[in-house]
């Protein structure tokens, strides 16, 4: 018994600890754009990079279905030992994010005018913004074929593959960018064209990785394209997108309500869910090997192993809400002081610090079972769940705004994620 808990908990730390690597190392692409920009000389520059990070942020979030359906189809496919449905997994996929990513580069005229219309770029920054997003939105069909990749090696049990991708993307990011830049002055155009060849760069290295690595199986055209399968993944997609949409509704609700309570209070807020986003990073690791374990064993049809990995992943998330608990407890100040040097916006962060502190603990739950539901394909429940937090952030917020002000908004936040979390437990138990 000992040594097959040890050897669950190795499985999912083979998978979690690459894939925290890569989430870690996400974030530095755009990173490395602002910085180069910040070299140019004109504050408009990284105003653009900013706002052409975030159309682009806005834009594939949408298409995150593309990784996560086909994570949890080829999981199950793995499990069962069907390599040949796998292959037809991967080649459907990649298809599907060809096919919207053509849509997006002839629609990208329009899609460009409302992006910056919707985040008010002021006439300085939008020209630049426009230019930058005119470049890159051609790296559509690499971002969405990489995301079609990963989803299927995560099925397959592989971070690591997508881990060395992301760090050989940010390496060529930064040598072309730079060169470009500093060597042909070509300012936004060169930071655009370096992110453009840097994501043409991770997808070729991903799928020739890919093919050597497992040579999938040749399947027939029409297989693919078959119509029961189609409609399996436009049901998950489907419902996938749809809980993305209410996602992107509350994080865009919390900025729109910390906005409209002053500037000070709307930075203190975005600097506090950094730590957020950093927890995420690391419970997100757990929750891939939640998709990629749980669907496995779902699709061999072991439901006790599927019941096992799901109370390791929990005992790995009680520990890591404990240690960033203590970490925000003891060094949040800390942490926020390194972030900015405006004395009001700190004080203002201190005054909510023990909101974000409760973060860990609301949110584990829901983050880790969010895996495990990927893989097992349930998307329905996850959907459910999340319009049940959805509701209750809403609903806590407008009944108690105008009493608690801002400490409503993280009330209502930290509501959300617990909602979730709990919501998702309860249907875990009815799987079957």
């Amino acid at each position: 018994m000992r040594s097959s808990k040890i050897n669950l908990n190795r499985a999912i730390l083979a998978i979690a600890v690459p894939a925290i690597v890569s989430n870690i190392t996400t974030p530095v692409l755009g990173l490395v754009d602002v910085a180069i920009a910040g070299h140019i000389g004109a504050a408009a520059s990284i105003g653009a990079i900013a706002v052409g990070s975030t159309m682009f942020n806005m834009l594939y979030w949408l298409f995150s279905f593309l990784r996560m359906a086909t994570a949890g189809l080829t999981s199950q496919s793995c499990g069962a030992g069907d390599f040949h449905a796998s292959s037809a997994h991967l080649r459907r996929a990649l298809l599907i994010s060809t096919a919207i990513a053509v849509l997006l580069i002839l629609f990208s005229q329009p899609l460009g005018y409302a992006a910056l219309d919707f985040l008010d770029a002021d006439d300085a920054t939008a020209p630049l913004a426009r230019s930058y997003f005119g470049i890159v939105i051609f790296g559509a069909p690499a971002v969405l074929g990489t995301y079609a990749i990963n989803g299927w090696l995560l099925g397959m049990q592989n971070t690591r593959i997508p881990m060395y991708v992301a760090i050989a993307t940010n390496i060529f990011n930064i040598a072309v960018s730079a060169v470009l830049v500093f060597g042909f002055g070509l300012k936004i155009e060169g930071i655009a064209t370096g992110t453009l060849s840097a994501q043409w760069f991770g997808f070729v290295i991903a799928l020739v990785a890919l093919w050597r690595r497992y040579h999938p199986a040749h399947v027939d055209f029409a297989v693919i394209i078959r119509r029961s399968s189609l409609v399996q993944l436009f049901k998950l997609n489907i419902d996938i997108f749809l809980r993305t949409l209410c996602l992107v509704a509350v994080t865009v609700w919390f900025t729109r309500a910390g906005a409209e309570q002053g500037v000070e209070i709307l930075a203190a807020n975005a600097l506090l869910m950094q730590l957020f986003m950093f927890f995420s990073y690391f419970t997100d690791g757990f929750a891939f090997a939640g998709e990629a374990l749980g669907g496995k064993y779902y699709g061999a049809g072991d439901h006790d192993m599927l019941r096992a990995v799901v109370r390791r992943l929990m005992g790995w998330g009680a520990w890591l809400a404990l240690g960033f608990t203590i970490i925000y407890f003891l060094g949040g100040e800390l942490i926020v002081r390194a972030l900015t040097d405006d004395g009001n916006v700190i004080d203002t962060a201190c005054e909510y610090m023990p909101w974000a502190v409760g973060i860990p603990f609301c949110g584990t739950m829901a983050f880790l079972y969010d895996g495990v539901f990927v893989g097992l394909t349930l998307t329905r429940r996850m959907l459910v769940s999340l319009l049940a937090g959805m509701i209750v952030f809403f609903a806590v917020y407008f009944a108690l705004r105008y009493v608690m002000g801002n400490h409503a908004l993280w009330l209502a936040f930290l509501g959300y994620l617990l909602v979730r979390g709990i919501a998702l437990h309860l249907l875990f138990k009815a799987v079957r």
